[in-house]
């Protein structure tokens, strides 16, 4: 036996942490819910994916270009899984890629004016459906949502 005194139970010593449980399960489960949706709008009305939507949203942000490596960084994927998605972009005539005249293992990519054109229709929707997911939230609800939002991120960085 030992002369150690038990330690206490960190979950018993905070009476929140059960509630910060259920509040992520929800959370999450509400934006699950909300992605699962989104991909089947993209998928059934548009015939595009996610990925591919995210790709076209960040080259959209940044109209004059970006290397590879920045687009796989924004996107948090590997440069292999952008590739991917870039190849079929570029097979369908809505990005282009150019080598770096600086550096010829660096290629920038960028939405063609096809490109631009397809997704600012697929954001004009895209926006829609988010609207209609969270039309029952009010102004004061998406103020204090997003208060609370950035909090937490400010707290983590």
């Amino acid at each position: 036996m030992t002369d150690q005194e038990p330690q206490p139970d960190p979950h018993k010593s905070d009476p929140l942490s059960k509630r910060r449980l259920k509040m992520w399960i929800r959370l999450l489960g509400v934006t699950r819910a909300a992605e699962s949706h989104l991909r089947e709008v993209l998928r059934v009305e548009h015939d595009t994916t996610l990925p591919r939507f995210d790709v076209m949203a960040a080259l959209w942000r940044r109209r004059d270009g970006i290397t590879m490596t920045e687009l796989s960084r924004m996107l948090l994927v590997s440069n292999g899984n952008a590739t991917t998605v870039v190849d079929r972009l570029e097979k369908n005539g809505l990005v282009r890629r150019t080598p770096s005249v600086s550096d010829r293992r660096t290629v920038h990519v960028a939405l063609t004016d096809e490109g631009l054109r397809v997704f600012e229709g697929l954001a004009a929707g895209h926006e829609t459906e988010v609207g209609t997911l969270f039309g029952g939230l009010s102004e004061a609800d998406l103020d204090q949502l997003t208060e609370i939002l950035k909090r937490m991120r400010r707290e983590k960085a």
